[in-house]
């Protein structure tokens, strides 16, 4: 019965709420009391038994809920044939529970997306020294496994043989590959963007960084969702004392009207409405500004937020590098910059990228020969000169002169968080070519509002070295920046803070976020992020606009506030009701039932305050009509 209830909860309340409404309409529009009375009867049985049963299950484990408290005032409803108020309480009991359910609930699809993106299969040499595709759960640590172009590595371990560019975004969230060579470390679940290598298998399985983010991800979702509902927490207090005082005032009066009324009108019909009202309203005001929150516990916990972290790319930057600046060494810098567009033509490289978008005029000449070496680094020949492009390593290896200014431009080349190209003409150094992931517009205003919002820590977590994290957090005006993390580092990190006590917001948009976005108190996804981290956030930014943050914080806070509100509206109004009952004789079952559903639609109208907005600034930062703040 209790599986057959769950399933068909929703269709109950519907035809509840239908048979409600078709109840008023027979009284007002056609004056058929008779026929509106029997709708009213039947809406209380249908509404009313999941309710019953409900609470009879509770009763059983010595549970007093609130579903008792609501199954007796229905009963006493029946009691005393007011069926209108019985179907009422019965339909605003399940919408109220409907309501909770649809927010609360969280999808636990991410872990089986992040499931289904870790490799099934690997390249491993047997021992005639042949590869034969083998299921992963059959690797084991000290395998050779081989990856070829385009492949994913199925393994955490060192290269052994060969080099080659894999991409690490899922792990670190960078999105410039990074050259892999003998010796070099490698993850499961990046991609070898180019080249052929082959890896001594250190770990396999769930023991790799990538079956780490799994489990990050499954072991903090399973940590909130036993998150209790402020109802529940009260009803263990309020409805045995309900309860109580029906049944002393019958006890001593004798009277069963008065003793029914008293559950009647203690049954907190507002209490149930009022705060899923509000956060169903903040919800929808949300929404319409591209802001999702997954549950009405997602807005209280973020309207207490003091400590919000950030990654870096694609979050506080654009994710796509751009040429920032370029030194020019060289007395021919039209010759330089031609011989280097012509030779990152021949290249898919992000970097190499970012450097053809800068020059889209520039003479492309044709080249003779290219070498790919070993470190990232090309040697070409274009028109009779010797062209060498690559690291500042690299240039030294071929005994290109760099002096002591040229060392002090790279050095602060690197402070401002530039990765840098060198390009060397004939053995001279031509060009210093400064490659930089850009900060999002308004960035820097948006971090300045959220400070003065109240946000007390500002924090970035990045991947990416620890010269270029400090360059973009001291740019930003951060509070402080990690550079070189790994995704269970970003989550250990966040860990830390939580268990000093902060309330910790983390923003993020790749798989390697996941596990910090399920972890933190509130984890905020870009919206054109990966569907991991999309899924496994409380928050997702539908635009990945970064400037609705200072405005989500601030709707948080409005509808924490306004719940507030229309839990002491509810109360209060019980307070009063069974005050005026116990008190004093001005009270009845009639005026009860108008103060009770007033202050249904006192909690629904204060609600709907939510939905109002207007355009005014916000400490300082205005938003514009996409991202109106609420009045």
């Amino acid at each position: 019965m209790q599986k057959w209830l769950n399933q068909n909860r929703d269709a109950i309340m519907y035809i509840t709420g239908a048979l409600t409404i078709m109840a008023f309409v027979t009284r007002i529009v056609f004056h058929q009391e008779a026929a509106a009375q029997l709708l009213f009867l039947t809406g209380s049985i249908v509404g009313g038994f999941p309710i019953a049963f409900k609470a009879i299950q509770a009763v059983r484990v010595k549970v007093i809920s609130i579903d008792l408290l609501v199954t007796m005032a229905i009963a006493g409803a029946f009691v005393i044939q007011e069926y209108e108020e019985s179907a009422a309480v019965s339909f605003l009991f399940l919408f109220g529970a409907w309501l909770e359910q649809r927010t609360l609930t969280k999808t636990r699809s991410a872990i089986k997306s992040l499931t289904e993106m870790a490799p099934e299969t690997a390249l491993v040499r047997q021992e005639n020294g042949e590869f034969e595709e083998t299921e992963i759960d059959e690797v084991d640590a000290g395998d050779v496994v081989l990856v070829k172009t385009g492949g994913k590595i199925p393994v955490d371990g060192s290269v052994i043989l060969g080099s080659g560019s894999a991409n690490e975004a899922g792990i670190t969230g960078e999105s410039i590959p990074v050259s892999k060579q003998k010796g070099d470390h490698v993850y499961a679940g990046s991609i070898l963007a180019n080249g052929t290598i082959q890896i001594e298998a250190e770990k396999v399985g769930e023991d790799t960084t990538f079956g780490r983010i799994i489990e990050l991800v499954e072991e903090a979702q399973d940590s909130k969702s036993e998150a209790e509902r402020f109802i529940d927490r009260f009803s263990r207090y309020y409805t045995p004392v309900v309860l109580a005082i029906g049944i002393i005032t019958y006890l001593f009066t004798r009277n069963i009207e008065l003793a029914v009324t008293i559950l009647v009108l203690g049954c907190p019909g507002a209490l149930v409405i009022g705060v899923p009202v509000s956060n169903v309203a903040g919800i929808g005001t949300g929404a319409r500004h591209g802001i999702l929150f997954k549950g009405s516990d997602v807005i209280t916990r973020f309207s207490k937020v003091d400590t919000i972290f950030f990654d870096k790319t694609g979050t506080l930057t654009y994710g796509s590098p751009r040429l920032n600046r370029t030194i020019s060494y060289d007395s021919d810098r039209q010759l330089a910059e031609s011989l280097l567009v012509s030779v990152e033509k021949e290249s898919d490289h992000p970097l190499a990228k970012a450097i053809i978008e800068a020059y889209p005029d520039v003479k492309i000449r044709p080249v003779e020969h290219t070498e790919v070496i070993q470190g990232g680094g090309i040697v070409a020949e274009i028109e009779g000169h010797h062209v060498l492009i690559g690291s500042q390593a690299m240039l030294e290896k071929y005994s290109i002169a760099i002096n002591e200014q040229i060392k002090r431009d790279l050095k602060q080349l690197e402070q401002d968080g530039n990765s840098i190209v060198l390009t060397a003409v004939d053995g001279k150094l031509a060009l210093a070519s400064g490659i930089k992931d850009q900060i999002r517009s308004g960035v820097k205003e948006d971090l300045a509002a959220l400070k003065k919002a109240g946000v007390k820590n500002l924090i970035l977590l990045s991947g990416d070295n620890q010269e270029t994290v400090d360059a973009t957090a001291k740019e930003l005006g951060l509070t402080q920046a990690y550079g070189q993390l790994l995704p269970q580092d970003k989550a250990e990190i966040v860990k830390k803070h939580q268990e000093n006590g902060e309330i910790v917001a983390f923003v993020g948009d790749g798989i390697n976020d996941s596990p910090s976005l399920a972890l933190a108190d509130i984890g905020i996804a870009m919206g054109k992020g990966t569907d991991v981290a999309i899924e496994t956030s409380n928050v997702v930014l539908m635009n990945s606009d970064f400037h609705k943050i200072p405005y989500a914080i601030t709707l948080a806070r409005k509808v924490r506030a306004n719940m507030i509100e229309n839990i002491v509206i509810a109360i209060a109004t019980v307070v009063v009701l069974l005050t005026g009952i116990l008190a004093g004789s001005w009270m009845n079952m009639a005026i009860g039932m108008f103060v009770h559903e007033g202050s249904i639609l006192v909690v629904i109208l204060n609600a709907m305050r939510l939905l109002h907005r207007n355009h005014r600034k916000l400490d300082g930062h205005q938003f514009q009509s996409r991202t109106a703040e609420v009045n």
